[in-house]
């Protein structure tokens, strides 16, 4: 016995002795050399030159291996982007084909992948000829040849050749063999989604797929009830019988098939909800509810967890499902939570974050076993646990959460410790008397490690809630202050000085905050010390018992090396001296000081410093930029003597952009993502009007609309209408195409019939000539009545032109010219016309500062079947620009939508208006609105356009 175990000692020390040597060589190497891919260095000369081992039958019968090897180089290089010529490809798509006469499995698995991968580079003909050998395989005697031809022959045959191999595809759908009917019914799906030719040839396979449906192979019922659904897609009826006969039959025995049914069972479900079809719930509506849920709720009880796992998905996604229609897959969900399986918990923990935004109270039974998962060691599922928990926790357990929660934090990765956040601060909205504790916690990881985006997660909630919970303010803004000490991100400190300029100095011990702005002024760099420099002054301003202390901590940026942080301070400085000098600030003494009654630091009225550094522009940069080009494109403009002022620029738009951002919305409100994209710039649309000296004298646009179709975009002539408002004209710019190609249009006008009480025609600058193909311009000069109220006219218009026929070819004339004319569609000018969409930055002081005086109150029932609807017609009829945010409607609240417009009618009057609509059962929306405006007419009229 001692012999052989010393003999098997021997021999594993050698082993191990081999190993360790093996390993010292690997270990002197490096990392990138350790392991070389053997197709690294693949040349195609030299590949296609080993190819032609494919014409040699000897050495494919002997060496199939080495013939695998070849069609593996060469897909590769197919797959990097080395494509192999036409040539080439034929070349090899012929070698390859003779393959198809040796009997290796493995070879013959290859070949049909590259046939499948290179047919697409190769002459259709070619294609042809291997399709002959692709449909003697799917008649052979060997399975695996059989279902790998057909699914090659889905991908390479087109809508002809598919009905040479209909036979064939129908025939091997109710194949015995489970791999090749599976096979048989995944090729058909391809085929299907293919062409519309081959869906048509698929659908006459109803009969055989139905047959499949039955197989004792999971798999191919899988394929099958895929496939059948597919053909019965575009019929909600055949669709319904579906899902009705395969739900009370339990004839499916494949998982898989079962969760395809559920998730065609959910679809329905929701389409009956979208009609209208649902009653008084899914256990007593429709049939089709009645049976599709309880289907979904008998698959509750399948012994397959993923059959259940879909199921419990689907009842809690039914769109206005009530709790006894959730309940049962809550519990089943509950005891997925202590599954072994961390697959299955993540699957229930993930359903029950997401039902918990609805209905939080049936999650809440499931606490306790949520608290078990908080020390989960899949930390996705761990973090989702404290999410939904944070939503259904009461108010009382909110400590002991919290004390869970930091524990868990120090361990979990950047991206966990958002998600946290941000359901802390929903958290926060939900409990309001909990602030300083949330805030306190969120505030207490600002000190800790973590990366931008997680430190900039917590401002922006803190920011937030800040805004939402006024009394979070003060309390905020100290932990902000407290992270900015040792803030190692420069955007974060530029914010936070920003926030604390405009709240800092409203706050009730406005000082407080000085000595941290201070600090970053002495210890940080140019771009938060510029930012420390303007939020001084922004303190100064608002109070001016502190500005002879803050004018002595500004002068030592006076010094400072960086050019803009030295510029800022002598700006800033000179307007604090000249607003000290005209209003110096007299401290009140102790007798004067009432304690009940404290006098508020703030500045004077016309104080220069507070106009200068708190008053914002009234327009934007932007609009002031686009504003100036308008004003130099105005003829004459540049020639006048006149001071240029605000109120004298021309007005702009607010015009909305059809932006897409991949990121959110920055909380802080400080500014947009920057995009790689260049800026659009943006014309001036009366340019046209301005470049025709015979208009000249109407000076300057009030503003022009956007091109009014009059005609069909497919007619002959298409013709486009931009209405210019002027002070007291309107000029019509009518935009014409000629699309005949043996025709030229000569002296084209519009003709206007209507409105001749408030409109007078005064002038026509007809186009000369537009060629076929070309687009020219045509104007228009209507007079307005000043003594009349404007209202909506409706003018019947009609083009009148002289043709000329050419020939299309030289472009020669044919003929003379002689007159035509083409009908055009209704003109209509509305109130809506003469009001700018202009936007204020608060609404409610613009709102409350123009005063109740000319204000008119109406009330109007509308016929529309949503609010929503209601709210895009109003803003259209007003011609208005929503603020606010109020002119998106929040979904499902029930409550009626409060909408804020604001605008500038013409003559530049202000006028703003609040609406309120709310919906009057299924009558439509009752609307109650009412309109201020600084001229007692405008209101009027501003309410009249939504008769």
């Amino acid at each position: 016995m001692s012999a052989p175990m010393e003999e098997e000692e021997g021999l594993a020390g050698a082993v191990l002795k081999e190993l360790q040597q093996v390993a010292e060589k690997f270990k002197d190497e490096d990392e990138e050399d350790a392991f070389i891919s053997p197709y690294a260095h693949l040349e195609k000369s030299a590949v296609l030159q080993e190819a032609r081992i494919f014409h040699d039958s000897v050495s494919v019968r002997e060496n199939p291996r080495k013939c695998c090897t070849v069609i593996a180089q060469l897909l590769h290089l197919q797959n990097t982007g080395q494509f192999l010529s036409s040539t080439e490809a034929t070349e090899v798509f012929f070698g390859v084909t003779k393959l198809f006469m040796s009997d290796d499995a493995s070879l013959r698995r290859m070949v049909y992948l590259f046939i499948k991968e290179v047919a697409e580079t190769c002459n259709p003909d070619d294609v042809i000829i291997v399709t002959s050998s692709l449909t003697k395989d799917m008649t052979c005697d060997v399975d695996l040849y059989r279902a790998n031809a057909l699914r090659v022959l889905a991908r390479i045959i087109d809508s002809a050749m598919l009905g040479a191999i209909e036979r064939y595809v129908k025939q091997a759908v109710v194949d015995s063999s489970g791999q090749v009917s599976s096979a048989a019914l995944v090729s058909s799906i391809h085929l299907f989604d293919n062409a519309a030719e081959n869906a048509v040839v698929v659908k006459r396979w109803i009969g055989e797929v139905q047959e499949a449906t039955a197989s004792p192979n999971q798999m191919v019922q899988f394929h099958a009830m895929q496939l059948l659904y597919k053909i019965k897609s575009n019929d909600r009826l055949g669709v319904s019988k579906l899902v009705q006969q395969f739900s009370t039959r339990n004839s499916l025995k494949s998982p898989l098939a079962l969760v395809c049914l559920i998730r065609y069972a959910s679809k329905l479900l929701h389409d009956e909800v979208a009609e209208g079809r649902l009653g008084d719930g899914y256990q007593t509506g429709s049939s089709i509810c009645t049976i599709g849920y309880s289907f979904l709720e008998s698959s509750l009880k399948h012994k397959s967890e993923m059959v259940i796992y879909e199921a419990a998905r689907g009842i809690c996604s039914l769109p206005q499902a009530q709790a006894q229609d959730i309940n049962p897959a809550i519990t089943v969900l509950q005891m997925f939570l202590s599954s072994p399986k961390p697959a299955t918990r993540f699957g229930a923990m993930k359903i029950l974050a997401s039902i918990s935004n609805s209905q939080p109270r049936l999650v809440a039974k499931c606490n306790e076993d949520l608290e078990a998962l908080l020390s989960d060691p899949n930390r996705s599922i761990a973090t989702l646990a404290i999410t939904t928990l944070l939503k259904t926790g009461s108010e009382n357990s909110i400590d002991r959460l919290l004390k869970q929660i930091s524990a868990f934090l120090t361990d979990i990765a950047d991206e966990y410790k958002i998600t946290v956040v941000k359901s802390l601060q929903r958290l926060c909205f939900t409990y309001p008397n909990k602030h300083r504790i949330l805030v306190g916690f969120m505030s207490n990881f600002l000190r800790e490690e973590g990366g931008f985006e997680f430190k900039k997660t917590i401002v922006n909630s803190i920011v937030t809630l800040i805004k939402a919970v006024p009394e979070t303010a003060e309390s905020s803004l100290l932990h902000l202050c407290e992270f900015i000490e040792d803030c190692e991100f420069t955007m974060l400190s530029t914010q936070i000085l920003h926030l604390l300029g405009e709240m800092g100095p409203t706050t009730s011990a406005p000082a407080r905050y000085i000595r941290f702005i201070y600090n970053r002024v002495m210890l940080e760099n140019s771009a938060v010390r510029a930012a420390a420099i303007a939020s001084l002054a922004k303190f100064a301003a608002s109070c001016p018992s502190l500005r002879a202390s803050i004018l002595t901590l500004l002068k030592r940026g006076m010094e400072d090396e960086d050019d803009e942080t030295r510029d800022r301070t002598t700006l800033l400085i000179s307007v604090l001296e000249d607003a000290m000098e005209k209003n110096p600030y007299v401290a009140p003494s102790e007798d004067e000081i009432d304690p009940e009654n404290l006098p508020k630091d703030e500045p004077v009225a016309g104080d220069s410093a507070a106009y200068v550094l708190l008053d914002g522009m009234p327009v934007s940069f932007d609009k002031l930029r686009r504003s100036l080009e308008m004003y130099q494109n105005t003829p004459g403009a540049m020639d006048t003597a006149d001071s240029l002022t605000f109120s004298s620029l021309p007005v702009v738009e607010d015009v909305p952009e059809e932006t897409t951002s991949t990121h959110e919305m920055d909380d802080l409100g400080l500014g947009e993502i920057p995009s790689n994209e260049p800026i659009k710039e943006k014309v001036d649309p009366a340019a046209a009007v301005y470049a025709i000296p015979e208009l000249a004298s109407l000076g300057r646009a009030f503003r022009s609309s956007t091109a009014v179709p009059l005609t069909e975009s497919e007619t002959e002539y298409v013709v486009t209408c931009i209405k210019h408002i002027f002070e007291s004209h309107i000029v019509l710019q009518f935009t014409v195409q000629n699309t005949i190609d043996d025709q030229r249009l000569e002296n084209v006008t519009v003709m206007l019939e209507g409105g001749e009480d408030l409109y007078e025609i005064t002038g026509e600058i007809p186009a000369e000539s537009i060629k076929y193909g070309e687009t020219a311009n045509t104007f228009t000069v209507l007079q307005r009545n000043d003594d009349v109220p404007i209202e909506a006219n409706a003018f019947a218009s009609t083009l009148h032109f002289n043709v000329v026929q050419v020939d299309p070819a030289s472009g020669e004339d044919e003929s003379d010219a002689f007159e035509e004319e083409y009908p055009l569609e209704d003109l209509e000018i509305s109130t809506a016309d003469y009001m700018a969409k202009v936007s204020v930055p608060d609404f409610r002081k613009a709102w409350e500062g123009i005063g109740n005086d000319n204000e008119v109150l109406e009330k109007y029932a509308l016929s529309f079947k949503s609010v929503e609807d209601a709210v895009t017609a109003v803003i259209n009829l007003l011609g208005m620009q929503s603020c606010d945010g109020t002119g998106s409607v929040k979904a499902n609240t029930g409550k009626p939508h409060m909408l804020h417009m604001s605008g500038i009618f013409i003559g530049g009057k202000a006028v703003y208006a609040r609406a309120q609509l709310a919906m009057q059962g299924d009558s439509g929306v009752v609307l109650k609105i009412a309109v201020r405006s600084e001229d007692e007419n405008i209101p009027r009229m501003v309410a009249d356009c939504i008769r």
